[in-house]
């Protein structure tokens, strides 16, 4: 067997030559990284190979990755590679640490007009602003699942903030889902087209809306979880590699038992709530005015803002 040390590319795992390299291209695993953050299965589909011989690839290549434990100073120096994305509200940013974070999940649900929508569309262009006005100088990978993304929105915001407005429309690369098999497939092509081009940020809205009209009764729960679990997966492994925020919108439903207190909760179950590394809710104020509330972070502390958006955006 060839020496780790020299194992730079596909074709210098054992076992892959110039045939299956080249399926592995076909199939999206276009560097060793991809290889080693693979599931045997995936790789199994995408090579036509044994699953034991899949194992035996993605072992070579996170050997050769030194993908194993590490000090937690390690952590911290590679923390210190995160982004922050600015909303467009410094109250908002404030709450969320400075900004919406990347190598993370972050989920905002509410009711209908609770800002959801406008939200996403402000990050697709703040996120092409330079770092020194709070973006991250990259393009968007919008997934529209309920056929609500509005390039005319885009233009107001772009038009706001100084930016050539067609030049911001230009880098969204908007992929609109019809059901839930759909959104996956896009998910799993989102990973070819953000190392390929330019994205610094990944949306999806909404995250749950084809799969709650899809999977109806207590029957089809477990399909669903499943599923759900597959897709938010994709989405973690493409934030965590490649460094990018990604950001998803969820509905809600009623609890008809809670008779004290807010009774809206997300959908979506414990399998969304794990997954999400922050969950914002978001519900409507008094005319222009929203409400954020940080439900869960894992490093900081529960707390709300107030935001408005106008005609040019999210704002103070």
């Amino acid at each position: 067997m060839r020496k780790m040390e020299k194992i730079e590319k596909i074709e210098d795992l054992p076992g892959v030559g110039p045939a299956l390299a080249d399926k592995l291209m076909e199939g999206g695993y276009r560097d060793l990284m991809s290889v080693a953050a693979a599931a045997p299965g995936e790789l199994k589909d995408a090579a036509g190979v044994g699953e034991a011989t899949a194992k035996k690839i993605i072992g070579a290549a996170q050997e050769a990755l030194d993908m194993g434990y590490e000090t937690g100073i390690d952590v911290m120096k590679r923390r210190e590679q995160i982004g922050r994305l600015t909303t467009g509200s410094t109250d908002l940013d404030k709450l969320l640490g400075g900004g919406i974070e990347s190598q993370s999940i972050t989920e905002f649900y509410g009711k209908f007009a609770a800002g959801k929508t406008q939200i996403t569309h402000q990050l697709s262009v703040n996120v092409q602003l330079p770092k020194e006005r709070g973006g991250l100088e990259g393009k968007a990978l919008y997934i529209d699942t309920e056929g609500t993304f509005r390039p005319e929105r885009i233009v107001q915001m772009a038009r706001s903030l100084g930016l050539d407005e067609e030049e911001v429309l230009r880098n969204i690369k908007v992929g609109r889902a019809y059901n839930s098999d759909h959104q996956m497939l896009l998910a799993e092509k989102a990973e070819n087209i953000v190392r390929e081009d330019n994205i610094r940020l990944v949306i999806v809205d909404s995250l749950m809306g084809l799969f709650r009209a899809e999977y109806v009764g207590r029957g089809t729960l477990a399909d669903r979880q499943q599923k759900l679990n597959r897709h938010l997966a994709t989405l973690g492994k493409i934030a965590s590699m490649y460094n990018l925020p990604v950001v998803v919108t969820n509905q809600v439903m009623a609890q008809p038992g809670i008779l004290f207190g807010d009774p809206t909760e997300p959908i979506g179950g414990h399998i969304l709530g794990h997954k999400s590394t922050f969950r914002i809710y978001l519900r409507k104020g008094k005319g222009e005015k929203r409400v954020a509330k940080l439900v869960d972070s894992p490093c900081l502390p529960e707390g709300e803002c107030v935001f408005t958006i106008t005609e040019d955006g999210i704002r103070d």
